[in-house]
């Protein structure tokens, strides 16, 4: 348990110092916003390509793995989704809660804590969880976004205006001018990696920092309900989920398994929130949901950690 402490401590400070920056009025209500815009279009482009560009196909070499994390995320995806349709929800809320619930804060959380349980052993799967989860289901979430925003018009201009937003997107443009670079075998200069490592180092904090300037605002009216499915479906679906099909549906080798499960665990990571921002959505539940399920995935990892030594 104090191990899982040491690894979040770190989340619960910068969050904590944005929500005292706020209160004591250090940095004002646009200050999250302007966080939060760094983030998207410098810090987390900067991070994506810095990743993609260092794969190799060796990392992806475990389809099987691929398939299961990706179908534990799917199916809360799509479950979250048809509840919150069934409760008349905005399409934009029902797109970014269901991101939520299947969005694991594996690269901050979930890669030091695989590295703790498993070793090096456990950095592949950590790695391919991360792109899954940072690039992939990020991307379909604002492909999803566009979509809806652009829903009123002709087929035609429809699919024009997604492009279009989706070319100017750097979120959308760095994982695959990455993927371009790793393919290719180019070798990027010393100094425009150290220019990407910078950027995409300081993606984290910011968005954490941002995410406390949010916690320091009043909750509006009826967000709790939002809050708590999203807590319990990321803390305890997700995971579950994953182990049906780690261990018994499609069985993974018993470290891949393993790191499946305890990376399904990962609370919420800032995507969601970073998103719910952009498009000015449900920001303070969902900040809100991103600290309670950080809060509770202590003793929830713990269990799962647990699990795994006796399995």
């Amino acid at each position: 348990m104090l191990a899982i402490f040491n690894i979040v401590f770190p989340i619960f400070s910068l969050v904590f110092l944005g929500w005292i920056c706020r209160k004591r009025h250090i940095l004002s209500a646009g200050a999250a916003s302007e966080l939060n815009r760094f983030v998207i279009y410098l810090g987390l482009p900067a991070l994506l390509f810095d990743s993609m560009s260092r794969l190799t196909p060796a990392d992806f070499a475990n389809v099987r793995f691929i398939g299961v994390f990706a179908a534990g995320i799917a199916i809360v995806f799509l479950l979250t989704a048809w509840i919150r349709v069934r409760q008349k929800a905005a399409t934009a809320d029902v797109i970014i809660d269901s991101l939520g619930t299947s969005y694991a804060n594996v690269g901050f959380i979930g890669i030091p804590l695989c590295y703790l349980a498993f070793g090096h052993d456990g950095l592949p799967p950590s790695v391919i969880a991360m792109v899954m989860t940072a690039c992939l289901l990020f991307a379909v979430a604002i492909v999803l976004l566009e979509t809806s925003l652009h829903a009123g018009a002709s087929l035609g201009k429809t699919v024009s205006k997604v492009g279009r937003s989706l070319v100017r997107n750097p979120i959308m443009i760095a994982p695959v001018a990455g993927i371009a670079v790793a393919l290719s075998g180019l070798s990027i200069p010393g100094g425009v990696q150290q220019l990407f490592k910078i950027l995409g180092g300081a993606a984290s904090p910011c968005a954490l920092v941002s995410l406390g300037l949010f916690l320091a605002q009043p909750v509006r009216h009826g967000e709790g309900a939002s809050v708590s499915l999203l807590v319990a479906f990321k803390l305890l679906l997700q995971p579950a989920v994953t182990a049906v099909l780690a261990y018994w549906v499609f069985p993974l080798p018993r470290l891949w398994a393993d790191s499946a499960v305890l990376l399904a665990a990962m609370p919420i990571g800032t995507g969601p929130f970073m998103l719910a921002e952009l498009y000015q959505r449900e920001v303070a539940g969902m900040s809100r949901a991103i600290l309670i399920s950080t809060t509770l995935s202590l003793p929830t990892i713990a269990l799962i950690l647990a699990w795994i030594s006796h399995h």
